[in-house]
């Protein structure tokens, strides 16, 4: 049976989920058949705000749905996952692709083996200030980035590591296109039971060096990256959605014919990463390509990540009061 729209439908209407909520319904080739969420009175809430059905169980809406955004608590992806993608449902699974390698393995075989769309909502990738300073990279030989948040309740479930310097792996191990030869890590728990500040540098096979620190016990909320290549140095701010690129003006001299620098700022007021990150994936479901951030992008994010991870948790664990 052929659709006019495509069929979508978002299981998992939490904090996160509600917000697919909203982006589908404002895309005009897409039909939102209905949520699904395990809290029934959240499930209600959203139903009766977004005007969209509720369905009892995720497996009541598969064989209504073409894809669906996976929004649920990071320990029950794969089996989820595994439910949508064996019913031929394309997926958009929010990060981190799952905890472990293995299961990761199973959905992108299984996505694969269907000829299916797998995208990992690793929406930092779809910021226009990271597009743009994508387009401008051409061999950067050090990349240094912040990630800090205030303290809330939520995502604590998970280290640091995999709650927000897995958006910065993914950005750099996208772009740098060399093997990992080193990496070193520290970090600490502060107030959870898990790691909530933590520091990791990598050093690449084609000598690139990154830098990248993450804490959600900070005192303010900070996302930026900084960039040095050899014709450019660039600052990304994340939050702004600004861009500034600085370069050696060889033509433009001082009094002493020094050459002088040129700078020039991109700002991306009113842009939305997470409308951009579903109107691809919907994109890529419709003519049948490759997503911008893939199954394989989620897991070699996770790979490093869980190494971080591992090596911090050999080391010094605890943040001593005073």
């Amino acid at each position: 049976m052929i659709h006019d729209k495509l069929r979508v439908a978002v299981i998992g209407v939490g904090h996160l989920g509600e917000y697919h909520v909203q982006k589908y319904k404002a895309i005009s080739n897409v039909e939102l058949i209905g949520i699904a969420d395990t809290n029934p009175v959240r499930a209600k809430e959203i139903s009766d705000l977004y005007g969209v059905k509720a369905f009892n169980s995720h497996k009541e809406l598969l064989g209504k749905v073409d894809a669906v955004s996976l929004v649920v608590p990071t320990e029950q992806h794969f089996e989820v996952a595994k439910d949508v993608l064996s019913r031929g449902v394309h997926l958009l699974i929010e990060k981190p692709i799952t905890y472990q390698l293995q299961p990761a393995d199973i959905m992108i075989n299984m996505a694969r083996e269907k000829g299916l769309v797998f995208q990992v909502g690793l929406v930092e990738r779809f910021n226009p200030a990271v597009v743009m300073m994508e387009s401008l990279l051409s061999k950067p030989v050090f990349l240094e980035s912040h990630r800090m948040n205030e303290f809330t309740a939520r995502g604590i479930d998970v280290d640091v590591v995999i709650d927000l310097m897995i958006h910065d792996l993914d950005i750099i191990l996208h772009n740098v296109r060399s093997e990992i030869k080193e990496v070193h890590a520290v970090g600490m728990s502060v107030i959870t039971d898990k790691t909530d500040i933590a520091n990791s540098r990598i050093v690449f096979e084609d000598g690139t060096v990154a830098n990248l620190t993450a804490s959600r016990v900070s005192n303010k909320n900070l996302r930026k990256i900084r960039v040095f290549q050899p014709d450019a140095y660039m600052s990304i701010n994340c939050l702004k959605r600004e861009i500034s690129v600085i370069r050696l003006d060889a033509d433009l001299k001082n009094k002493n014919q020094f050459p002088q620098l040129s700078a020039e700022k991109t700002t991306f007021p009113g842009r939305d990463p997470l409308a951009d990150e579903i109107a691809s994936f919907v994109n890529s479901v419709i003519a049948g390509t490759e997503p911008v951030v893939s199954g394989d992008d989620g897991r070699k994010a996770l790979k490093v990540a869980l190494g971080i991870i591992n090596q911090i948790e050999s080391g010094c664990r605890s943040f001593r009061a005073i």
